[in-house]
Order: structure tokens, then sequence, then C-alpha cells
């Protein structure tokens, strides 16, 4: 059984969805726990890819074809999962700041949290702040990921988090951020609880920012 979850983990890795399928349905089949699968196969997988995208081995359209095989699994594995009462690790609402219109390293981050564990609200591009706090009253994520890529648009985050503040909602997440323009010394100018340089370093980030190990 061990043998499937680490087949399952280095097709995942391979991006070969196909394979992830009926592996996951494999694993399922031969008894495993949908936690146990989730865990240390397409977890396991999704790991590997973020260690490997980090360290600049792999690039951008790797991480997108292995997280399309993750997907593949996901659908076999999340009915199993609601009916095994399995919780994810917490809740990050994500999205691109107001006026800017790029989705690439926010889709990239998204799926390396889905890949860690976590439930993602993705909010999409060119987002106000009016529907960021809206989003955090009705999802109650414990985190809030935004994003921008241009420096005209950064000043953005700055201005949602004085947005948050006035609606009374800021101490109710822990906000991170990450962008092109973006750096650690920004996020601490403006309050931001946490900074990630790259998708392959925001789930880590976000768990550390839960307390999460």
């Amino acid at each position: 059984m061990a043998e499937t979850l680490d087949q399952l983990a280095k097709e995942l890795f391979a991006g070969n969805a196909k394979a992830v399928a009926e592996l996951t349905q494999k694993a399922l089949d031969e008894g495993l726990s949908a936690q146990d699968v989730l865990t240390n196969g397409l977890i396991k997988g999704m790991s590997q890819v973020g260690v490997k995208f980090k360290a600049n081995e792999i690039y951008v359209p790797e991480v997108l074809i292995a997280a399309r095989a993750m997907k593949s699994g996901m659908s076999i594995l999340k009915p199993k999962l609601a009916e095994g009462g399995v919780q994810p690790l917490g809740k990050v609402i994500m999205g691109t700041v107001k006026g800017d219109l790029h989705d690439i390293g926010k889709n990239l981050v998204s799926m390396m949290m889905e890949g860690a564990g976590f439930e993602v609200v993705d909010l999409g591009i060119d987002v106000p702040a009016d529907k960021f706090v809206q989003a955090i009253k009705d999802e109650k994520p414990q985190v809030i990921g935004m994003s921008a890529l241009l420096t005209t648009t950064m000043v953005q985050i700055r201005e949602n988090l004085k947005v948050f503040q006035e609606a009374g909602v800021r101490d109710q997440v822990k906000v991170l951020i990450g962008g092109a323009p973006v750096t650690q010394k920004f996020a601490d100018e403006i309050g931001a609880d946490g900074y990630a340089p790259d998708a392959a370093s925001a789930a880590d980030s976000a768990k550390e920012l839960m307390g999460i190990a």
C-alpha cells in the first residue's frame, strides 16, 4: 500500500493526471483512508514540486502541469474527505488587488496552498477592498493573500489594510502579501503579517502565520 502512495507522489510530480487519478482510486480501493492518500500521496508529491520550484530546478509550466494532476486526484478524493469529516489546515482567501489584472503568480500560490492542504477561496483579479472585506466576513478565513504585480498597484495593498481596519475585520485574519515589486520592507512598513517572495514560500508562510509547524 505504501508503494501505491509513493507511486502516486511520483506521478503527481511528473504531472501525469491520468495516472494520478488511477492511483488515487487504487489507494482507496486498497483500504487506505482518504486522509492518508491526501497526506502521503498528493501533498507529498506537491511538496516535492514546491521544493524543486523554490530551488529553480523546475519552472512555472511544470508546476501548472503538476497542479492539474493534483486536481485529478482531488476530484476523486474530495467526496471521501468530506464523508470522513477531514478538515483542511485552514482557509485562505486569495486575490490580486484592484487595478491589477495579473493572475499567474496568484494562481500558482493558490495551487501551492491547495497542495499543502489549505482550502482556497480565489476572488480573482482586480479585486476591490470591499470585496475582500465581504469575503472575510462571509468565509471567515485564517489567512488572506493579496498580490500586486505593478508598483502602481502595490500601494493598493496599503489602502486595503486601512479599509480592513475601518471595517473592523483586520484583527480577524493574518495578511500575507506578495508580487514582483513587493518586499519584506514594504510588508513591515504597512503592517502586513507576512511576505512571500515566491509561490513555493507562500504555503510555508501561511502555515507559520497560523502556528502550524
